[in-house]
Order: structure tokens, then sequence, then C-alpha cells
């Protein structure tokens, strides 16, 4: 038996790491802002809990079926070789049976507590990830990350939908964010990584069309995000203080995108890729405040200059 396909002692560490854990929390930060932000009062705490609970269950089922997927892979890279089912921690029927149970169990409490539109669409942004990005586009393209990224971007939608059973085209607005968002913050990565997806025969940008060819793309892919923030100002959405926020929070990305394309840091990737992730949790967090403590006061001025 190799490694891989014996089980050695798991912990629930093990199952825990296997949901892939920093990940899920940033989508449930979105989608508990998604919530937040489809009502001008409070969510009913049952959907808060529930709703939330029932996507990171699935969330963590799409990943479990990541590790087992990519587990050989998962070896040849030292950004993943200490997975758990790659390195047999956890046995790929371990994995198997709890990526079957959780994306189970979150599917009964979405479809039983929430509403029915939450669940399906929980269910194809799981399948979007796990099954069209992890089992096809990721081996088939260098633009994997762009085309699977919807399922990633889908969160603030989900949230949404769980609190008034819709889709709203505000919704996909934040959706959109994130979509265009996932190039560069994941490109930034797959630059400083390169030489472990070239080990492991990922065909990720920077190993099919080189490293330069990944920074332009990175910096033209940022300018359309800095673009695509500007639209729930223009739409009436948020107010000037999520406009100042996202004009500055987009400045910094597009100066790491420069110091990327041009400068000499041999860790502007990472660099870049950890900025990414604050400015995302960051314009959310300016989108939740200047829904719940401007705009009432954007809607009432409004209102007073009509009369």
């Amino acid at each position: 038996m190799t490694a891989i396909e014996t089980a050695a002692r798991p912990t629930w560490r093990d199952y825990l790491e296997l949901c892939k854990p920093n990940v899920v929390l940033l989508m449930l930060v979105t989608s508990l802002i998604g919530m937040l932000l489809s009502t001008d009062g409070w969510v009913p705490i049952d959907v808060l809990i529930l709703g939330n609970l029932g996507i990171a269950l699935c969330a963590g089922s799409a990943a479990a079926i990541n590790h087992l997927v990519d587990r050989r892979i998962d070896l040849k890279m030292a950004r993943t070789q200490n997975r758990p089912v790659a390195t047999g921690r956890l046995s790929a029927a371990q994995g198997f049976w709890f990526a079957m149970i959780t994306g189970a169990l979150g599917m009964v409490i979405l479809l039983v507590f929430i509403n029915a539109l939450t669940a399906w669409l929980t269910m194809a942004s799981l399948l979007g990830y796990a099954v069209v990005y992890t089992q096809f586009l990721k081996r088939a393209t260098p633009q994997n990350i762009v085309i699977g990224g919807l399922a990633g971007a889908a969160p603030p939608l989900l949230g949404w939908v769980a609190v008034t059973g819709e889709i709203h085209p505000h919704a996909l607005l934040l959706v959109l964010i994130i979509f265009a968002w996932t190039p560069p913050h994941f490109w930034a990565l797959a630059v400083h990584k390169r030489d472990d997806y070239a080990k492991a025969a990922i065909p990720m940008l920077p190993v099919t069309h080189g490293v330069q060819y990944t920074k332009l793309h990175i910096l033209l892919y940022t300018i359309i995000l800095f673009l695509v923030t500007l639209l729930p100002w223009i739409t009436g959405m948020f107010g000037l203080l999520y406009l100042s926020t996202a004009v500055l929070l987009g400045a910094g990305f597009l100066y790491w995108a420069c110091v990327l394309m041009w400068g000499n840091n041999p860790k502007a990737g990472m660099e870049t890729f950890k900025y990414s992730i604050w400015y995302l949790l960051a314009l959310f967090v300016a989108m939740l405040v200047d829904h719940y403590y401007f705009a009432p006061t954007i809607t009432t001025m409004t209102l007073e200059a009509v009369q």
C-alpha cells in the first residue's frame, strides 16, 4: 500500500484541514455580508446561523472533494504536500464519506430551514468548484481560475438569497466584484508558486505563458476590478464612504500590481496575494458600514430634496 492509501489515526484537525477553513471563513464573511446587505433591518437569527452553517458545510464538502481529486499532485507541491489525504493521515474513503455527509447535511439544512433557491444555488456552486474546476478546468486550460472563479464568487449571492428568497441585481454586483477579484488574487500566488505548479504539471498561466505575461494580466485584471468596484456607487447601491474606500483600496491593489510588474521584489507575488485578501475583506466591511450608517441618511436627504 502507498502512503495515500493508508490512513494513520486521523484527528479532528485532519478533518478540519480537509475543509480548507481559511478559504471557507473568507466565503462566510462575504456570505454574511450578503445577508446583511439584503435588508435595511437585521437578519433573522435562524437564517443568520442556519444559512451560514449550510453554506459552510457545502463549501467544506467541496474543499474535501478537492483534496481527494488532487491528492497525488498535492504531494508534488510544497504548499500542499502535507494535506491529510495526500500524506495518508486520512484515507481516500474517509475523505469521500466526510465530503458526502457534510455536503448532504448542508443541503438538508438549506432546503428545510432556509429556501430551495439558496440550496440549489449552493449545490451549483459546490459542483462548479468540486467537479467543473477541480476535475476538468484546473487541468485543461490556463484560464481555469477565470472560468472556475464564478463558483467561488457565489457566497454573497447565497447569503442574499437566503434572506430574501430571490436574486437581486445588487447581489449580482457583489458576485461580479469577487469574480473580477479572483484572477489577480490567485495569479499572484501562482507567480510565487510557479515552480510547484510546473512540477505538478498544472497548466497555470505562469507555467504555460510565462511569468511576465501573467504579471501583465494581473495588472489588467486589477484595472478591471477597480472599475467594477465603482459600479455599486454608480448604481446607487452605496454612497461616498464606500466609493472613497473602494478607490483607496483599489489604488493599493494597483500599486502592488505595478510592483509585481516592474519591481525587483522577489516576494512581490506573495505580498500581492496577501494584500488581495485584506482588500476584499476591507471592501466588504466598507459596504456594510455604508449600508447601515450612511445609506439611511442619503435616502432621507434625497426625499427631503424631492419634497
